[in-house]
């Protein structure tokens, strides 16, 4: 293992268990000084134990790596700062912040509550943009960092019954490239990662979601098959997390990045596909006749009606 970290500060967030935790050993396996946030909630979000986040610490300094641990909550502004201070305070600077505490409450939506709303809300999204906030002060006056989230494809491509998270997480990408636009002639890029990984969170997706990926072109039965849960482990994701982190990665800002397995790619940006165009205001007729004809001949229906039997 080099040490292509040596001398950096990095929080990571969510970091007790499953992506978080192997994100956080790799980076402290590179010589980055980590700090491990879990407040070892369960995937809902409920409970609390200061020994998940104790013993990733305890792995790390077992190694020889230098990590401390936070139990605050990313949903509370101030107490994102508290996460942020504990890295300034304990190692002297932050360098890397990895946003990656997450919960899930899958509802679909004329099931979902507002509490399971905003729950999953203020953990992604919220959560996501305190410790960025935090962050982004102490980088932008040392002209250097790195901050890398979390987004996903329920949120790029869209998952029946994660109204809530798939909201959240598109709402990361988009947060990705604006503050990546704002803190860049800082020296500080901000770019996100949509993880492909086995991990408690995903044992809770349902069979519905697995099949609206397949024909999202996602994840294919064919991959399913080649990618065993071994080869979908969450250590899969830290490496190119931990790239991100480094001085190589300098020049790599504002982009979305899916990772699975042995599969790192580029997430197209938002653009137009098809346009019709029309010499003033169209009417509603006249759309409803070019459109037809146009780019509306071959689209499809995710979730046509289904026939009364």
């Amino acid at each position: 293992m080099g040490k292509r970290l040596e001398g950096k500060v990095a929080v990571v967030t969510g970091a007790g268990r499953g992506i978080g935790r192997c994100i956080a050993e790799l980076l402290a396996a590179e010589g980055a000084a980590v700090v491990v946030n879990d407040l070892g909630g369960n995937v809902g979000g409920g409970g609390g134990e200061h020994s998940v986040a104790d013993e990733v610490v305890a792995a790390i300094t077992a190694k020889g790596g230098k990590a401390v641990a936070n139990y605050d909550s990313v949903t509370d502004f101030a107490a994102a700062e508290r996460i942020i201070g504990t890295a300034v305070k304990e190692f002297g600077a932050l360098d890397v912040l990895v946003n990656n505490a997450g919960i899930l409450r899958d509802r679909m939506i004329f099931n979902m509550s507002e509490e399971d709303w905003d729950t999953v809300i203020a953990v992604h999204l919220k959560g996501t943009f305190n410790c960025t906030r935090h962050a982004a002060a102490h980088m932008r006056q040392r002209k250097r960092g790195r901050i890398i989230s979390m987004s996903s494809t329920s949120g790029t491509i869209g998952n029946p019954g994660q109204a809530n998270y798939g909201a959240a997480k598109d709402g990361i990408a988009a947060m990705t490239r604006i503050v990546a636009r704002e803190l860049g002639k800082y020296g500080v890029t901000v770019n996100a990662v949509c993880p492909g990984a086995a991990t408690r969170m995903t044992q809770t997706v349902g069979d519905s979601a697995r099949q609206a990926r397949q024909k999202a072109g996602i994840q294919t039965p064919a991959a399913q098959s080649a990618f065993t849960l071994t080869h979908t482990g969450p250590e899969n994701v830290a490496p190119w997390v931990t790239y991100l982190a480094t001085d190589a990665a300098k020049d790599v800002n504002g982009q979305i990045f899916f990772v699975m397995g042995g599969i790192i790619a580029l997430m197209n940006e938002p653009a137009p596909v098809r346009t019709i165009s029309h010499d003033g205001r169209w009417t509603p007729e006249e759309i409803a006749t070019i459109f037809s004809r146009t780019f509306g001949l071959d689209l499809v229906n995710p979730a046509p009606p289904k026939e009364a039997p």
